[in-house]
């Protein structure tokens, strides 16, 4: 009788727990903060922008943003997505107040910020670009995951850099939204920039 009371007890007790832990689950879903504006590991950056001033995390917040990692060496990946990000914006009738896009430079050795200015400004003068001191680029790689290594003849001044070929849709709350990757359908990219604007 003793035994089937305890175990009686205990069943209680682990349903109570359970009851708790739905209760707590619930609340983290109705109640947990909104997201910070931050890169999507939950970092903070700061870099200098080919408009003036320093660019943060917190300039995130506001305008929907198409942000992508390069340099201005890049023979082929940059300067595509850099012609499709502008291409995208205009097919769906957006100004740059509407949606933002941003080229982080991961070559800070070679990307000065005026060189940087004229790259981005090449492809449409409302780019924003971003330049930093090697430990500024590897801390705002480092908030998106990102990855570049040079390659090649590393110790020419030709030489390339491999990198993350990703396009960061950020929201305008400066949340993580998506990414779009090198060469994705069109259609496809447009629906997730659609999608982003909007929401």
């Amino acid at each position: 009788m003793t035994t089937n009371k305890t175990l009686r007890n205990v069943r209680i007790v682990l349903w109570a727990l359970v009851a708790v832990a739905a209760l707590g689950a619930t609340w983290l879903y109705l109640y947990r903060p909104p997201a910070r504006p931050l890169g999507i590991n939950g970092q903070s950056f700061a870099l200098n922008s080919t408009q003036g001033g320093t660019f943060t995390e917190k300039d995130l917040v506001g305008t929907p943003t198409l942000l992508f990692f390069g340099y201005t060496f890049c023979p082929d990946v940059c300067p595509t997505t850099l012609a499709e990000t502008t291409a995208w914006r205009a097919q769906l009738g957006l100004t740059p107040e509407q949606l933002r896009i941003v080229f982080v430079t991961v070559d800070p050795e070679r990307d000065t910020l005026e060189a940087v200015k004229s790259y981005v400004e090449g492809f449409d003068p409302s780019i924003i670009g971003l330049v930093g001191d090697q430990g500024a680029t590897d801390q705002v790689k480092a908030a998106f995951g990102v990855f570049s290594e040079k390659a090649g003849d590393v110790e020419s001044e030709f030489y390339l850099v491999n990198h993350t070929a990703l396009t960061f849709l950020i929201d305008k709350n400066g949340a993580f939204q998506s990414t779009i990757a090198y060469e994705e359908a069109q259609d496809t990219a447009l629906a997730k920039i659609k999608r982003l604007v909007e929401g």
